[in-house]
């Protein structure tokens, strides 16, 4: 049985109590909380290993709560949200969301997110793709999961640095979105390729001289992307 702990942070009592008995069935730890404030200081103080995170909450919204996680923790958070427009998914996922699930959801869609983004964070890339790479001045270290411009050292999230570094071991390569879906996270991945161009974006903000035209991380139109180094 999984052994892993997850914080569900819904103020809604029936919903949460129905989140708390599907998962504690799946065998994780869970933790209900109600409140935003207190969910940011107990992610910060327990250090669960994923937050299931509503968007609508009293006080803080649910996208406010993720931008503070996200100052000190890379734990994987699933949001869960009532609204379909696309900005608001598009814009957890920029705040640093893993990802989301549109209510109303099926427990059991919610059970393999979970599993889904549960083995990504414990997924470790293996041995012969440990060999640190280089292009220009942008220089890539798996083995220490660590990233330079120059001798400046590139603050990445776990999940763009998949990213970087599935791009530049493929460089010169047309990838598909689906391809870096796999390549990057896994093909366990649950969600849609819509996830895959929100992160291009931030990481060309950190590795692109204008992010507007990028010169590393180029688009291949009718394909995906392509890593020009």
């Amino acid at each position: 049985m999984a052994e892993e702990s997850i914080i569900v942070v819904e103020d809604e009592p029936a919903l949460a109590e129905a989140l708390r008995f599907n998962l504690e069935r799946q065998g994780y730890r869970v933790t209900v909380l109600h409140d935003c404030h207190a969910a940011v200081r107990e992610i910060q103080r327990a250090g669960p290993d994923l937050v299931v995170l509503d968007v609508m909450l009293p006080g803080l919204d649910g996208f406010e709560v993720c931008r503070r996680v996200r100052m000190h923790s890379d734990v994987p958070i699933l949001m869960l949200t009532a609204r379909g427009e696309e900005v608001d998914r598009v814009l957890g996922l920029e705040i640093g969301a893993d990802d989301y699930l549109t209510k109303p959801f099926s427990l059991r869609e919610l059970q393999a997110r979970v599993r889904a983004l549960l083995r990504r964070s414990a997924v470790r890339e293996p041995s012969s793709s440990q060999v640190q790479r280089q292009s220009g001045n942008l220089r890539v270290s798996p083995a220490e999961r660590r990233a330079w411009l120059g001798e400046t050292e590139i603050s990445l999230r776990p999940r763009e640095f998949d990213l970087l570094a599935y791009l530049i071991r493929n460089q010169a390569l047309a990838l598909s979105r689906q391809q870096i879906l796999d390549g990057a996270w896994g093909n366990d991945f649950v969600g849609d390729e819509r996830t895959v161009d929100v992160h291009i974006k931030g990481l060309r903000d950190l590795v692109e001289d204008d992010p507007r035209h990028p010169t590393r991380i180029v688009t291949v139109r009718g394909v995906g992307y392509r890593f020009e180094g």
